[in-house]
């Protein structure tokens, strides 16, 4: 009881100081003028948005199809995932960019269990285990059906976001086909278990520089399975529920997202349409990390996003149980407002955090997309009885 007070005081007091600022600095505004379609597309993002961070890290293996089938039922705006390439160009869902953490790959290719994930074919990669590890990991949320799940494709993503699920044999192994050339089709079939919910896609260029032009193959395939094209009008039709998620039937069905800045620049020359994107901050020693902690160097990173064609911003918040660096203080969040563009930060995965940052911010990516919907009040599911239905 008494933390709850003392985090609803202090965020009083941030709201205070936020406040304060807006009004003395209202005329400051960070020096790049955005352009009218950045300011569209800005203006066509709704507020509340809540972002299953890859599907799921707490309750299911994440960016597995468990993760991803129960991100949608639970009802989250949107999906977000990692993308990387294999060695024979198939775009997967990833987020370290070597297996050793999140899969068997030791006991599958053990000389290899060091290597990254650009020298393994996507027929390789289909032999690994993405769900035992969680079980191991988290015995005390571990489900038998998890043991066996595959690395997904932003094809597959695309189909659970569409209401469908990986089409299977009894023991779980995905039935594929392969044509002449080789070229392997993943089948799936109408979800039995489907809700309805229709969340769009949150997809960011993984470590890029591994895998050079991959944000041209992200807009190839994007066009191929109807999730983007160059005319709005062209774009795949998918049937929505009234009362349900349908963002997957907007033209904001895809939003973009990187750290690198080569990248953002790329995915702005690749998008003719441009669609949403956004500039995700890490304060860091890596390059392309912010390098101190200086308000005058974050202001610097916001407006290299506005003058590439970013019309989100996504910085890292402080707080259990991830404690990030912190990236949106009253300072920070003074220095988005005055940006213009929307912000979209991560991660939220306490009731805490929400209370403390929700006045700063236009969508949550959270482990936890149920507890960002209980916060935006837009429903409360049990997410172990989701599972359940979900047949895990």
């Amino acid at each position: 009881m008494y933390k709850s007070i003392y985090i609803f005081v202090i965020s009083l007091f941030a709201i205070g100081v936020f406040l304060v600022g807006c009004k003395r600095n209202h005329t400051s505004n960070t020096a790049i003028e955005l352009s009218t379609v950045q300011k569209e597309i800005i203006a066509s993002l709704p507020n509340h948005l809540v972002i299953a961070h890859r599907g799921t890290t707490f309750y299911a293996p994440e960016e597995s199809e468990a993760a991803m089938r129960w991100a949608r039922n639970t009802g989250a705006d949107y999906v977000e995932f990692d993308l990387q390439r294999t060695k024979d160009g198939y775009l997967i869902a990833l987020h370290d960019d070597k297996l050793l953490r999140t899969t068997d790959v030791a006991a599958k290719f053990p000389n290899r269990k060091n290597d990254p994930v650009s020298t393994f074919t996507y027929q390789e990669l289909l032999t690994l285990d993405v769900g035992s590890w969680f079980n191991k990991t988290y015995p005390s949320r571990a489900k038998n059906n998890f043991e066996g799940l595959d690395i997904l494709t932003l094809e597959d993503i695309t189909q659970i976001a569409e209401g469908k699920r990986i089409k299977r044999e009894k023991n779980g192994k995905r039935i594929i086909s392969k044509n002449i050339s080789g070229l392997i089709t993943t089948l799936y079939e109408p979800d039995p278990n489907d809700n309805g919910n229709r969340p769009g896609i949150y997809v960011e260029t993984k470590v890029p520089d591994l895998f050079p032009h991959i944000e041209s193959d992200l807009k190839f395939e994007l066009e191929r399975l109807g999730w983007y094209h160059i005319h709005v009008n062209s774009l795949k039709s998918i049937q929505t529920i009234p009362g349900k998620v349908g963002v997957a039937n907007t033209p904001n069905r895809v939003i973009l997202q990187t750290f690198s800045k080569k990248s953002l620049i790329t995915l702005q020359k690749v998008f003719v349409r441009t669609i949403p994107t956004c500039f995700l901050l890490w304060r860091g020693n890596d390059h392309g990390d912010i390098p101190d902690d200086s308000l005058s160097t974050f202001k610097a990173w916001v407006m290299f996003g506005q003058k590439h064609g970013a019309t989100i911003i996504g910085p890292s918040i402080a707080g259990e149980p991830n404690n990030y660096k912190e990236l949106l203080s009253p300072q920070h969040a003074l220095t988005l407002k005055n940006s213009g563009l929307k912000v979209h930060a991560y991660s939220f995965d306490s009731q805490e955090q929400m209370l403390k940052y929700s006045i700063f911010v236009h969508g949550m990516f959270s482990n936890k997309a149920n507890e960002a919907m209980i916060f935006y009040n837009k429903g409360k599911t049990n997410p172990d009885m989701v599972l359940k239905e979900l047949g895990y």
